[in-house]
């Protein structure tokens, strides 16, 4: 999904212009192995077509094999992006997928963007050398480094950091926090370098996340998102299973104008039983397409760059999978294809199009993160054109 319109550097120079770009044709989706104490299997990248014009539309053409069983691929992001858009010899052609429980990083080579292979390994002891580990968010820096959010120290004790990695070489040059202060807890980040100002969220320490939590009476909004024209913002509730579509237009005032349930606990036939509910009347039917029931609850999100298709998946990191979905790991996960209405608003689950991991080879396999090979909604930073 290469941008064609400039001979400039990767992406787009605005979100408008990447609203104008070609439909994406190829999704990347980081899949995890419940099972694979038992199955000794690795995690990998699969290689999703959704082009509806291709005779694999909706399938799984390629597997990327991590190296290790048990690694965790969680999140992932590019070696550049947008924000050098005005470098032309710059090229978005390396994926990073960091690993929650081992710590190891793998660097995928795109270039041939039908079928990833691995370029480089970082392995754990790196990490530990510079006293970080847990891996999560990786975004590309204008000097042409990666950084990467570390969740805890080499003990999995809770410390907030950041890695630097070259991409050239892609070895780590070192942590980014200078001085001895630093963050008590780490998790998601974003920078935006017009204002030289970056934002960085919490979660917990590595040993707690890793012996699972248990979570009751809560909805558990677990990924966020906003179109590229800024016009609408959508979450999920994990545990409740919607999806929603707000209208932001009048940024003081949202307005609900879209939800669809995939997955989630609260179905007709489900054990939970909803006591009140001002939203609905009842609680919706269960998530079924193509005759395959959709388990665990809406999670990950990706949306079209046109803002016209919003791709869901269903898993949220396995520990806590196995606490809030214990049937997940025999069943699989799916990913989902939800229709939006950009005019108007609202949502609409594509009932012909699924992809279901829990036929995977091997076994069911976890979905989380997924991300089109010339950026997408989540993945690239822009600069203000001046």
């Amino acid at each position: 999904m290469k941008n064609d319109t400039c001979g400039c550097g990767p992406g787009y120079a605005t979100p408008a212009q990447a609203m104008l770009g070609p439909r994406e044709k190829i999704l990347y989706v980081v899949c995890i192995r419940p099972n694979s104490k038992v199955t000794g299997l690795p995690d990998y990248l699969a290689t999703i077509d959704v082009d509806p014009e291709s005779p694999t539309y909706s399938q799984v053409i390629h597997r990327t094999y991590a190296l290790h069983p048990g690694d965790e691929l969680h999140h992932m992001g590019w070696n550049t992006c947008s924000s050098c858009f005005g470098d032309a010899s710059q090229k978005r052609n390396r994926l990073i997928l960091p690993s929650l429980n081992s710590d190891r990083i793998y660097v995928l080579d795109t270039s041939d963007e039908r079928a990833p292979k691995i370029h480089k390994v970082i392995e754990p002891e790196e990490m530990h050398n510079h006293n970080v580990s847990f891996p999560h968010t990786t975004h590309c820096l204008p000097s042409g480094e990666v950084m990467i959010s570390t969740l805890g120290d080499a003990q999995g004790e809770a410390v907030g950091d950041f890695v630097l990695i070259d991409s050239t070489t892609w070895t780590i040059k070192g942590t980014w926090t200078k001085g001895e202060e630093k963050a008590k807890f780490g998790y998601d980040f974003w920078y935006q370098p017009h204002h030289d100002a970056m934002v960085s969220t919490e979660w917990a320490a590595p040993k707690t996340i890793k012996a699972g939590l248990d979570f009751k009476k809560q909805s558990l909004i677990s990924d966020i998102l906003i179109s590229m024209d800024d016009r609408f913002l959508y979450f999920n509730n994990f545990l409740h299973g919607d999806v929603r579509q707000y209208d932001i237009s009048d940024r003081r005032h949202p307005k609900l104008v879209g939800q669809v349930f995939v997955g989630g606990k609260l179905h007709l036939g489900s054990e939970i039983k909803v006591i009140e509910d001002p939203e609905l009347k009842e609680p919706p039917e269960e998530c079924i397409i193509k005759g395959v029931k959709v388990k665990g609850g809406a999670q990950m999100m990706q949306l079209s760059l046109d803002g016209k298709r919003l791709y869901v998946t269903n898993s949220l990191y396995t520990p806590w999978d196995a606490v809030l979905y214990p049937d997940l790991a025999s069943h699989g996960c799916a990913l989902v294809k939800i229709d939006v209405d950009t005019d108007k608003g609202g949502l609409r689950i594509d009932k012909d199009f699924l992809v279901n991991f829990g036929a995977e080879p091997g076994g069911p396999s976890f979905a989380h993160e997924c991300r089109y090979p010339g950026g997408d909604c989540t993945s690239d930073i822009f600069l203000p054109q001046v």
